[in-house]
């Protein structure tokens, strides 16, 4: 459901991302790791259509980003890094503009706003602003309106990022389980999200992939421990500088 080949990205003369190639099917979730600086967001930019390429061919659903990007996104859910929310509209507010945005209305659109509220656990909050929410609550809030469409791929970036232990148990349990049914594709550098959600997971060093495997390969490749096949295959930030 996602293909990416060949894709590079090019900020003047740094190469960001570098003859990058891998695939996500449906039912699978794929844990893209890496130091900070790796090139895991630049390419999440690049899957969505928000940044252009470089070079290479992504498709979602065999629809290509470069040459039909209204159509791809539309296969889409995408909860990007730091994602911007209106602090004076309420969730459910907030979740009705990003469904009208979507083309839905009328009934189609409330029971899609129901239908995520629910899933991401938001009832209790509904009505509530989302100035008022906790970082926890307001994490969910922008993984429910990327969940609105019923999309049959999601990407995420960071999606436990500064979130308390808890609050990483529940997202990390609701990745897994949309997971079933749809091809997700998510950025972390919390090496235990991947056997916590994955069912594969690539690491990525300074553009490039340096390793591909299931959790339980990864691990066997590091000696047991993933750790140590992390700190064996990337570069740390001072090494890199």
């Amino acid at each position: 459901m996602i293909e990416v080949t060949g894709l590079t990205k090019r900020f003047g003369s740094k190469v960001a991302v570098d003859d990058l190639s891998f695939s996500v099917k449906k039912g699978e979730v794929l844990g893209f790791l890496g130091p900070n600086g790796a090139g895991k967001s630049t390419t999440m930019r690049m899957v969505t259509g928000f940044l252009p390429v470089t070079s290479g061919e992504i498709t979602i659903c065999d629809l290509s980003v470069i040459t039909n990007p209204e159509a791809a996104k539309k296969k889409i859910g995408y909860l990007p890094e730091s994602a911007p929310l209106y602090n004076d509209m309420t969730v459910q507010g907030f979740l009705k503009f990003c469904a009208s945005m979507r083309s839905l209305g009328g009934a189609a659109r409330q029971t899609a706003v129901d239908h995520a509220i629910e899933t991401c656990f938001l009832e209790n909050v509904a009505r509530q602003s989302i100035g008022t929410l906790s970082k926890g609550y307001r994490h969910r809030t922008c993984l429910a309106q990327a969940l609105l469409h019923d999309p049959e791929v999601l990407v995420l970036d960071e999606p436990t990022d500064g979130l308390d232990p808890n609050q990483k148990l529940e997202v990390r349990k609701l990745i897994k389980n949309l997971g079933k049914e749809k091809a997700i594709l998510f950025s972390t550098h919390i090496l235990e999200e991947v056997t916590a959600a994955c069912t594969r997971a690539v690491i990525v060093d300074q553009g490039t992939i340096v390793a591909d495997g299931t959790p339980e390969k990864l691990a066997a490749e590091g000696g047991g421990s993933l750790y140590d096949l992390f700190h064996k295959v990337t570069t740390s930030e001072t090494n890199a500088a």
